[in-house]
């Protein structure tokens, strides 16, 4: 069955960086597009970054670009989200998700909090 497991969340101050990762399986990474999206209290599921199956073209929120960058290793199964320059406005759970024949499929999350 398909699995997305993140990790690499944490508690990090403005300014600083983390990279999270993403290990998938039960289904081939290389065929699909990969997605982070994240969700902070309150607020509605906002996608943050993609990446195409080859991992040639992403794409960005305009509130993440220029700090954040995407990236995979389909012969280890694994899609990144490296963030730099972190904000508190930041702080929200993130989520790793593919879309496989129309259907969703996430992963658990892991918290990011950005404070000092």
């Amino acid at each position: 069955q398909v699995q997305l497991v993140e990790s690499g969340g944490g508690l990090v101050q403005p300014g600083g960086s983390l990279t999270l990762s993403c290990a998938a399986s039960g289904f081939t990474l290389r065929r699909y597009r990969m997605n982070w999206y994240r969700q902070a209290p309150g607020k509605e599921r906002e996608l943050v970054a993609s990446i195409t199956a080859a991992g040639i073209s992403t794409n960005y929120a305009d509130s993440v670009k220029g700090r954040f960058t995407i990236s995979r290793n389909n012969a280890e199964n694994t899609v990144y989200l490296q963030m730099n320059s972190l904000k508190p406005e930041d702080t929200a759970v993130y989520y790793c998700n593919a879309q496989i024949v129309y259907v969703d499929y996430w992963g658990q999350g892991t918290q990011v909090t950005v404070s000092s």
